[in-house]
């Protein structure tokens, strides 16, 4: 069966989806709400492990960063093996993998056990996620339906990352800390069991042999990369860290020669041609750059400086959720008559407005003004990662799905990294150099040094002070935390104002909603066509 003819029963690259098209995509939803979960999940469980197994800082660290790790590292590489394999093969294999990760996270007896099933799920979670966008890409052929799954898509993940702390934080009240990945099991085997009936198998059956090159320069490529960021967001800009990002960025020019010669390519480079192709991946990247990096300050300002509990922070969150639910399916009906470029060059418009709002984030009862600020934020931002989306894997042809979606998916991971490493950088110098800090009455040299820090050493320092001398090294502490939310939502500012422009002028040629929108214009060149061999799709369901 040709790319050209659906196994679902249909003959043409714009057939409409039916009941069962629907309802897969309920399916593929699963492991979608579950892998953002897990990227959260820790928040509330890290101090019952660490009470119970032990683990050094170090150990501690590695626990909640490693999944996400793994995740970014081998996306690509999980990408281009599903558009071989079969993507709903890839699919299962990662449903599995990633239900043994959880079974042996939550039972885990040691720190390294822990942190080594933390690495196997984000290896199952690098399957699954670009499994379900290039599936979705098989399964809705009309652009104005598939814009409708990209956007409930969009809103599984948004929804999994925000429910993430507030489940873990409620199995945590009533069971051990291994429930927090022990529910990840009977999900998974429901998505075994469901998938081989109600997902079609697809993949490229002229896509060639599996080019192990290309994914150990890909791995060489990535992970240094998000390594680098990640540990500069929390230990600042040391040299290792410098250098593993250098490295890492070096290898790139190698990883590409390595697909302009291999008659196998991971990566079809010729899709950059099309300039909005390689604007929307930008687009994408400042996105996450921002959503992601902001993220560590809303939590810390409302559990540090307005003194909330973790889960109560978490719950207030619930309210930007609903409201991204609600804006990114108005986006999918906007695009039908509005340019892509001027919804979404719009919603950096609207995520710039947001961050200037948090410029006026006050020291003390700003809760109303930084949850307006962070909706504001994520409603603006949520729909623009819809609509790139629906770019990406629409502008591609179906069989090479997999392999955008997991470029798409790593820039996204690069981005955040690189978003929470930058604005960190940023917002923590402007934290040091507060004139808050200068000289708080009562506050002994080395309590103000272990105060300049983080706001976190300030807290802790305060506690261990008599009398009034903690309660000012509080609010100094807390002043200049504010002054760090300023300087980062600054930054974030800036950074989205000039995500608008990219937008505009990148995304320019991009028609409103029809077959016909993601074609590049006449002076631009096309991706490589499908071969004559073309894709084949097998297997069982929605025949």
């Amino acid at each position: 069966m040709t790319s050209s003819q659906s196994e679902i029963g249909t003959t043409g690259p714009e057939a409409r989806a039916g009941r069962k098209e629907w309802i897969a995509l309920g399916v593929l939803l699963l492991p979608v709400l579950l892998v953002s979960m897990d990227l959260t999940v820790l928040y509330f469980a890290i101090p019952a492990i660490s009470e119970d197994l032990r683990p050094s800082s170090s150990q501690q660290l590695w626990m909640i960063d490693i999944y996400g790790f793994v995740l970014a590292g081998v996306l690509l590489t999980m990408g281009a093996l599903g558009d071989r394999i079969g993507r709903r093969r890839l699919l299962l294999i990662g449903a599995a993998v990633f239900g043994i990760g959880s079974l042996l996270a939550a039972y885990a007896n040691s720190p390294e056990m822990v942190i080594s099933a933390r690495a196997f799920q984000g290896i199952g979670g690098a399957t699954l996620m670009p499994s379900t966008l290039a599936l979705i890409r098989n399964l809705f052929h009309d652009q104005t339906q598939r814009r409708t799954a990209l956007a409930v898509w969009s809103t599984g993940m948004a929804a999994g990352a925000a429910l993430g702390p507030v489940v873990s934080g409620a199995l945590l009240a009533g069971f051990w800390w291994g429930s927090v990945f022990l529910i990840n099991v009977p999900v998974m085997v429901l998505l075994l069991v469901a998938a081989p009936f109600l997902l079609p198998e697809f993949k490229d059956a002229a896509a060639g042999k599996f080019d192990l090159v290309s994914a150990a320069l890909s791995l060489a490529v990535i992970l240094p990369v998000v390594y680098g960021f990640k540990k500069i967001a929390v230990d600042g800009f040391t040299v290792p860290y410098v250098i593993a990002i250098v490295v890492g960025l070096a290898i790139i020019p190698v990883f590409l020669r390595r697909q302009r010669t291999s008659t196998d390519p991971m990566i079809d480079i010729s899709l950059f041609r099309n300039r909005a192709f390689g604007a929307s991946v930008t687009v994408n990247m400042l996105a996450c750059f921002t959503l992601v990096g902001y993220s560590l300050f809303s939590t810390q300002y409302m559990q540090s400086v307005l003194g909330m509990s973790a889960l109560k922070s978490a719950l207030w969150t619930i309210p930007g959720t609903v409201a991204v639910g609600a804006v990114v399916p108005v986006a999918t009906v906007l695009v039908r008559t509005i340019r892509p470029a001027v919804i979404i060059a719009s919603g950096f418009g609207l995520a710039t407005v947001a961050l200037l709002m948090l410029t006026q984030v006050p020291e003390k009862d700003g809760l109303v003004l930084i949850l307006i600020g962070i909706i504001a934020l994520a409603v603006g931002l949520t729909p623009v990662l819809t609509l790139v989306t629906e770019l990406v894997v629409g502008q591609v042809p179906p069989e090479r799905a997999g392999t955008a979606s997991a470029l798409l998916q790593t820039c996204q991971e690069l981005g955040g990294a690189l978003g929470v490493a930058v604005l960190g950088s940023i917002g923590a110098t402007a934290y040091r150099n507060s004139s808050a800090l200068d000289d708080p009455a009562g506050v002994p040299a080395d309590a103000l040094d272990q105060a300049r820090e983080t706001i976190g050493g300030a807290l802790a320092a305060a506690g261990r002070l008599p009398g009034e001398a903690g309660g000012h090294l509080v609010d100094a502490a807390r002043a200049a935390f504010t002054t760090e939310v300023h300087a980062a939502s600054i930054a974030g500012a800036v950074v989205m104002a000039g995500a608008a422009v990219v937008a505009l002028v990148g995304l320019r040629s991009v028609q409103q909603d029809n077959a016909k929108a993601t074609e590049p214009a006449a002076d631009e060149a096309a991706p490589a066509q499908t071969s004559k061999a073309g894709a084949q799709e097998t297997g069982t369901g929605l025949a």
